[in-house]
């Protein structure tokens, strides 16, 4: 079972993805082992990367864990939705905008809309943002609840998130923006992982995760073999058994090929 992270890891930060790592990529696929993709991109976004990469059959885990998606080439629409995970944002929402009066937010909703304020919108939504109110955001059952401020570091931003001890969901925060993506409690990409490898029948001997951001970290921890792509944070780096080159190395192909 073989967990790849997509940006910084699949794709570099323009969304490109070099010919050796869509190769490498049909080649463990064709060597018999399941290829999982594990990102924090909504379900929407993610989908033209698993076209991309070929991918046809089996599993994928979108928005931190809280989407999870089987593909299958006789359905409609070639996939479906297997598992969603929700949370109430009102609480959350409403303590980060008093701690962070310059955040910006949006919503991925149960039917896989996103609503925003402030015209926020990110390529990782897949689909364009809704503009709604504060009050409208805080009534709306969440499967992703994004936060991004342009008036703090990346630090400073890390920091303030610390200090507000959020209770009953779980976050991370980016490691090249001021950026936080919030699930609820217990949901991370290990977590839908670990649901679709009880699934598959998967050995948790046989598991490999690949990835180079701080939402990776439960991954690679779950994972029998955790991989941080070269450009990751030390962080990162510190809680994984191996790192490899970076994206722009191809490392995600160079670890692939000593799965062959």
């Amino acid at each position: 079972m073989v967990c790849l992270d997509v940006d910084g890891t699949i794709v570099d930060f323009d969304g490109h993805m070099y010919p050796e790592v869509r190769s490498e990529i049909l080649n463990v696929m064709d060597a018999g082992h399941h290829v999982l993709i594990a990102t924090g991109r909504a379900f929407h976004a993610t989908l033209p990367v698993i076209r991309d990469v070929g991918l046809h059959s089996g599993y994928s885990v979108c928005s931190n864990g809280g989407v999870s998606l089987r593909l299958d080439p006789e359905l409609e629409e070639g996939f479906e939705i297997v598992a969603r995970s929700t949370f109430d944002p009102s609480s959350v929402l409403e303590t980060l905008r008093n701690r962070i009066p310059t955040a910006k937010f949006a919503i991925e909703d149960v039917d896989g809309r996103y609503l925003s304020i402030e015209r926020f919108q990110d390529f990782s939504f897949g689909v364009r943002a809704a503009g709604v109110t504060f009050e409208e955001l805080q009534e709306t059952t969440a499967v992703r609840l994004v936060v991004f401020s342009q008036g703090a570091s990346t630090r400073e931003f890390a920091s303030a998130i610390e200090s507000l001890g959020l209770q009953g969901v779980t976050y991370s925060v980016g490691y090249n923006n001021a950026w936080l993506d919030v699930a609820g409690a217990g949901v991370t990409k290990a977590s839908g992982l670990e649901a679709l490898r009880q699934i598959l029948h998967v050995d948790e001997a046989d598991t490999v995760a690949i990835g180079d951001g701080f939402n990776d970290v439960e991954m690679l921890q779950w994972a029998q073999r955790g991989v941080a792509m070269g450009q990751a944070p030390r962080e990162v780096k510190q809680i994984a058994d191996e790192i490899t080159g970076t994206v722009h190395d191809g490392g995600l192909a160079t670890l692939l090929r000593t799965l062959l």
